[in-house]
């Protein structure tokens, strides 16, 4: 069998806060949207926001196994230092031995962690 990725969905609190931090700060394309819904152009992939029910708590937090990946053609240091002006938190970029690409974490503003990928 031969896979490739398709879609992350994210189940989110506030659908437009994240709506609007994914269109602002990676310039995804919106491909559908409803009241609960967010579909993003996200490249060889897409990204979807899903409001979680009403049934939730408002002020709960979830922890999750996933990390949304984007490859960037620009100059990591400088995306990261445009992320952390405008309060993204973001970590240190690390890189690793014999791998051919820089890293750099960062968490959306529900706490979903995402990295930045640059060739070296």
């Amino acid at each position: 069998m031969n896979a490739r990725l398709a879609t992350i969905i994210l189940f989110v609190q506030d659908l437009q806060l994240l709506r609007n931090f994914y269109v602002e700060n990676f310039n995804l394309k919106i491909i559908e949207e409803d009241p609960v819904w967010i579909l993003l152009d996200a490249g060889s992939a897409h990204m979807g926001l899903h409001k979680i029910g009403d049934q939730t708590e408002a002020d709960q937090t979830f922890s999750n196994n996933i990390k949304i990946v984007f490859d960037i053609d620009t100059d990591i240091e400088s995306v990261r230092d445009e992320l952390i002006s405008k309060k993204v938190a973001m970590r240190e970029i690390k890189t690793f031995e014999n791998y051919p690409f820089r890293l750099c974490d960062g968490t959306d503003p529900e706490g979903n962690v995402f990295q930045l990928k640059s060739k070296k």
